[in-house]
């Protein structure tokens, strides 16, 4: 049986739509979410490279991919959903956790506002409906680090439902095209989260942590509207930016404070949506494109090679890039949900509904809620592409890179250097040497004042481009240092005395005849020769547009 050919119809990593060489297509099994039967086909564990394929043979057969999300995020609280007590990233083990966090009979949940409030706030952010009513459900699951045996979620009535978020991606070879996606949400949720387990291979042991037992999650359920990693990962990315910008969430994946399930089917166009595999607690924007990629091309070669794709729960194994088999997916009946019998129905109000004078601090307003949302991350990239001419895919770019916005915006207050130039040099060489370095914008050595002063003698031209990037290296090196320092300690400066700029010019004629020969017989590369020569014996020190103009002045008839 020959590799599935997967077409591409976006550059970067979007595999939509799969053309298989076969002539026969086997069952796509039943409808996305349900449970499928009998045994699993045999699937290598090794990654399969992808095969592409601009059209289609004949007798081929295309494949949809199909990707939703369920993202849970922590909620930025000073203590947890039901309890008193504390949430702090890193404390000692088993130092966070109240009687009612140990699930000690006769204790009982007291819901914090402020997780609440978390909740209406993001809604709002996310275009979604406010249920005035919510109610809390306990969903049964057997994990040694759940010790109640369930845990309390809002399955039937959740706080938020039917919201949309809208992202971009960026495609082309060069990733300057834009093109504008948006991905229905179909619920918001309070719910707890779990414990964790430590294991311990060398003991043959598992330790319970119960720090994060309790600690208040949002999870955004989003629909399936998307067909790659790079979707995925690109909406995953877009709602953290919002999370953070109102505050919400902190959003911190390396912290644990953003983890994603992904959902993920494939199926013929015109027929019913495949069984899904869900990837379990992805805690990395750049893994979960990996992973739907890979699991997306897994189902195509399972079905391809007389397999069948089981409904079950797997988890991503990133060393060897791809997933593993965990357990059966778990359907409703398997959690038991049943209605919280500790908590009444969660009843907000709007200005039209608030009871005549009631407490403030009793009831939660969401009209009051909505007037504090801030200027989220859409809006800053308008008014970033507006106010500066900037492109759309330099203001994606701002945005996604945490401290980046904030440290163009100080260069752009204390620099008379046009936007554009200094859009290229955040973009480019600020952000290309954090990268080499793998060091975050908080970490850089250079100072968005002193990357404004660089700048600045740039604009006045008081160096050259090549003075300039000579520069911003010593900067990166050497902390304390001013631009003008270095400049000055390594004579960086351009010369300004046309007097010897002239014998600089003169001299070089003298010494290259047979270049200004070339020059006068019509050769345009003459011109920029001698101009480079001049430059070398400048010690890169001359202006080149004043270079060309004498060079042109002295050789005129």
């Amino acid at each position: 049986m020959a590799a599935p050919m997967l077409c591409r119809v976006c550059s970067g990593r979007r595999w939509a739509l799969a053309y298989i060489n076969r002539g026969s297509r086997h069952g796509t099994g039943t409808p996305m979410g349900s449970r499928s039967s009998g045994k699993r086909g045999q699937s290598s564990g090794v990654q399969q490279p992808l095969v592409t394929a601009e059209k289609p043979r004949k007798g081929e057969h295309k494949w949809e991919a199909v990707v939703g999300l369920e993202i849970h995020a922590q909620i930025s609280s000073n203590s947890k959903l039901f309890s008193g007590s504390q949430v702090h990233f890193a404390a000692p083990p088993n130092s966070l956790v109240s009687f009612f966090d140990a699930s000690l009979p006769g204790t009982l949940p007291v819901l914090n506002r402020r997780c609440v409030e978390a909740a209406v706030l993001t809604g709002l952010a996310l275009n979604c409906h406010i249920n005035k009513r919510s109610l809390f459900d306990r969903k049964h699951y057997f994990y040694a680090d759940l010790p109640a045996g369930y845990q309390i979620t809002q399955h039937r009535l959740p706080i938020a439902v039917n919201g949309s978020l809208a992202y971009s991606v960026c495609v082309g070879k060069k990733r300057s095209q834009v093109i504008n996606k948006t991905v229905r949400i179909k619920q918001i949720q309070l719910e707890q989260d779990s414990g964790k387990s430590l294991h311990d291979d060398q003991r043959s042991q598992t330790l319970i942590d119960l720090n994060r037992a309790g600690v208040g999650l949002l999870e955004v359920v989003l629909e399936p509207d998307m067909s790659c990693g790079e979707e995925a990962a690109t909406a995953v990315r877009e709602l953290q930016l919002i999370l953070q910008t109102l505050g919400t969430s902190q959003a911190n994946m390396a912290e644990g404070q953003l983890r994603v399930d992904a959902n993920i089917s494939v199926h013929h166009p015109g027929e019913p949506l495949g069984v899904r595999t869900e990837v379990k607690n992805l805690n990395s924007a750049r893994f979960l494109a990996k992973a739907i990629d890979y699991e997306i091309q897994r189902q195509i070669n399972e079905l391809e090679n007389g397999g069948e794709i089981l409904n079950e729960t797997r988890s991503f194994d990133y060393k060897l890039g791809c997933t593993v088999p965990m357990r059966d997916k778990e359907g409703k009946q398997d959690y038991r949900f049943i209605p919280e019998p500790n908590l009444p129905p969660l009843l907000l109000y709007d200005s039209a509904s608030l009871p005549a004078g009631a407490d403030p601090q009793q009831v939660i307003d969401i009209d009051r809620i909505r007037e504090r949302l801030p200027e989220l991350p859409s809006m800053t990239r308008e008014k970033l592409t507006q106010q500066y001419g900037m492109l759309p895919e330099h203001s994606l770019t701002l945005l996604n890179e945490v401290g980046l916005l904030e440290f163009f915006q100080n260069v752009m207050k204390e620099t008379r250097a046009e936007p554009k130039k200094v859009t290229s040099w955040v973009l480019n060489t600020f952000l290309g040497f954090l990268k080499q370095q793998n060091l975050a914008v908080s970490e850089s050595p250079v100072t968005p004042s002193s990357l404004a002063e660089l700048l600045n003698l740039l604009d006045s031209k008081a160096i050259s481009s090549s003075a300039a990037k000579q520069v911003f290296e010593e900067l990166w090196r050497s902390k304390g240092k001013t631009p003008a320092q270095i400049v000055s300690e390594k004579q960086l400066g351009l010369m300004q005395d046309r007097e010897t700029l002239e014998q600089l010019c003169q001299a070089t004629l003298e010494e290259h005849p047979q270049v200004v020969m070339d020059m006068k017989k019509g050769n345009p590369r003459a011109i920029n020769k001698l101009i480079g020569l001049v430059r070398k014996a400048s010690l890169s020190r001359a202006d080149p547009t004043v270079i060309k103009e004498i060079l042109e002045k002295k050789l005129s008839p």
